[in-house]
């Protein structure tokens, strides 16, 4: 028989490794981001408050200015301009001066200005750290903008008013001189004319100064207007929660699913097929159920029976004519092994073949003994420990299975001292008997990481099943299980998923003579109340010719009287 072929592992995940990942590892990145958010809300709190209050100007033209309606950069007054007047030496003297500080600089830089587009208003910002102080500074710096730049346009009128006074003065000194040409010049010669012209012009000139110095004195200065007066803000402005909150969750996430990814990179447990895949070994099939659901034999019409149904029907066609012995180990400590080697030999005795079900795992007690009893309802010894140590015969140690006429146990049984004697050659001659007067043997090897005698009885098989517990049993622990049979020419058909199993066997009460006490079964039947055995004959077995004996009916006397010499010597 071949060897089943797992195909090449795969060398990269794809999107359900991904998914599968944060199914797993989902309470590490949602602890984590709750952390985080957590982290930023402290930080949040950790951070000064910043509150900022706006007082907003309208901007008009002082004094001979011209008109700012219709652009925000136009005309003679540029906003843009005014804006950065804001923070020129003046306005920030000024404001500290209303607010009885001499931090200058601090001043100028707490406070922004902002120009909505269109429109001829500065939105004076000032920003500090307390709701009153940010008021007091936005109006404080609108007073001292409003006071500079009505400042600014008086002290232009004033200049422009004397230096038309200046220039009244220069033509009435010209005046007074042509009014002395005139008088001592003849009416009636032509210089008069031209002195009498040059008085009037100096004179129109001289009234027109003075009416524009008239209009200069009267002009009404207004540099601007607060339109909305600054206010006490009730909330802060800076730090944002919101931001803080946010980053501090997106950073726990993160760090969530890098946990996750490390977590899962050093996790070198089986969690599910590709895992097995990835080990070289081929998924047979999967146990349905949680825990404890499954430490018993199913019924064959339960998702348990069926999956071992299909198992079965795997390992039948997988056989060449002439092999019948499967061996099962598990790739980890636990009763995984006895579990399918139980079940596998439930499902090819529900074909009414003869089946021998082999208890090979060696116990370092009687109550290690008492699974594989319970499971099919048998008494744990005697079993194969006392035969290979020579004390009960082939024969003594067979039972049948409960309410499975065609299934055949023999337990593990309860002499610790035969460790080592799953190698000898006993066992060989064992396993050649039952091969001659069975159907089928199935072969409950210990794991595979416990001892070498999982090798041992590999050897005498026709075909390997590795027993696999999900999240218990490793990736290096399946792959060296493969290279163990591999090594042993045994073909590996491959792997069967079962959850994790509790591995706490219970205690066995003991008698009132301290002999442990018989174990009763409580495992389910193999067979319901209302169902028949399925007919040998018509699946081409011969039917037992005394259903009281304990062994198979071909194994007769003379067989066991060989075997039990060949055992002795």
């Amino acid at each position: 028989m071949d060897a089943t072929y797992a195909g090449p592992p795969p060398s990269s995940y794809d999107m359900s490794d991904y998914l599968g990942l944060i199914a797993r590892h989902w309470w590490i990145a949602v602890l984590l981001t709750l952390a985080g958010t957590a982290a930023g809300a402290a930080y949040n709190e950790s951070l000064p408050r910043e509150y900022v209050s706006t007082a907003s100007v309208l901007v008009r033209p002082a004094g001979l200015d011209a008109n700012v309606s219709g652009g925000r950069t136009r005309d003679e007054i540029n906003l843009d301009t005014e804006a950065q007047l804001m923070r020129s030496t003046a306005v920030v003297a000024g404001a500290a001066k209303v607010l009885q500080r001499e931090d200058v600089d601090v001043l100028a830089g707490a406070v922004s200005v902002e120009v909505p587009p269109n429109t001829a208003v500065l939105q004076i910002k000032y920003a500090a750290s307390a709701p009153e102080e940010a008021q007091a500074g936005a109006k404080a710096f609108a007073q001292s903008y409003l006071a500079n730049r009505e400042g600014n346009a008086k002290a232009e009128l004033e200049r422009q008013a004397a230096a038309l006074r200046d220039k009244i003065k220069d033509l009435t000194e010209d005046l007074t001189k042509i009014n002395g040409k005139l008088s001592g010049a003849s009416p009636k010669s032509s210089n008069y004319a031209t002195l009498d012209s040059q008085r009037d012009t100096t004179v129109t000139q001289i009234n027109q100064l003075n009416n524009k110095v008239n209009q200069l004195a009267t002009e009404t200065v207004s540099a601007g207007t607060v339109i909305r007066e600054a206010r006490v803000p009730s909330r802060p402005v800076k730090p944002t929660a919101a931001v803080n909150y946010a980053a501090g969750a997106l950073l726990g996430l993160l760090a969530g699913l890098g946990v996750a990814a490390l977590r899962e990179r050093l996790d070198r447990r089986v969690r599910g097929g590709r895992d097995l895949v990835r080990s070289g070994v081929a998924v047979l099939g999967a146990v349905p159920g949680k825990g404890a659901g499954c430490t018993e034999i199913f019924t064959p019409f339960s998702p348990g029976g069926r999956a071992f149904n299909r198992l079965r029907n795997e390992v039948v066609a997988a056989f060449r004519p002439g092999e019948q012995v499967v061996v099962v180990t598990g790739a980890s400590r636990g009763p995984s092994a006895t579990l399918v080697a139980a079940n596998l030999a439930a499902a090819l005795s529900r074909t009414g073949a003869e089946v021998v079900l082999i208890g090979a795992q060696l116990p370092d007690s009687l109550t290690e003994a008492a699974p594989l009893a319970r499971l099919v309802g048998v008494a744990p010894t005697p079993g194969l420990s006392e035969v290979l140590a020579g004390r009960v015969s082939l024969a003594e140690s067979t039972q049948r299975a409960a309410r499975t006429p065609s299934l055949h146990v023999i337990t593990t049984g309860g002499t610790a001292t035969a460790a080592g004697m799953l190698q000898s050659h006993a066992l060989r001659d064992i396993i050649t008997t039952l091969r001659a007067h069975a159907d089928y043997l199935v072969v409950e090897a210990p794991s595979t990481s416990a001892s070498a005698d999982a090798q041992s009885l590999a050897s005498l098989a026709d075909a390997a099943i590795l027993a696999v517990e999900t999240r218990r049993t490793s990736r290096p622990e399946v792959a060296d299980a493969a290279e163990q049979l591999r090594r042993v020419g045994t073909p590996l058909l491959g792997g069967v998923m079962m959850p994790r199993l509790p591995h706490r066997a219970r205690r066995t009460p003991a008698g009132a003579d301290g002999e442990t006490a018989p174990v009763e079964p409580v495992g389910r039947p193999l067979l319901g109340d209302d169902e028949e055995p399925v007919d040998a004959v018509a699946n081409g077995h011969k039917p037992h010719a005394d259903e009281q004996t304990i062994m198979l009916a071909p194994l007769d006397a003379s067989a066991l009287t060989e075997l039990d010499e060949a055992q002795r010597q």
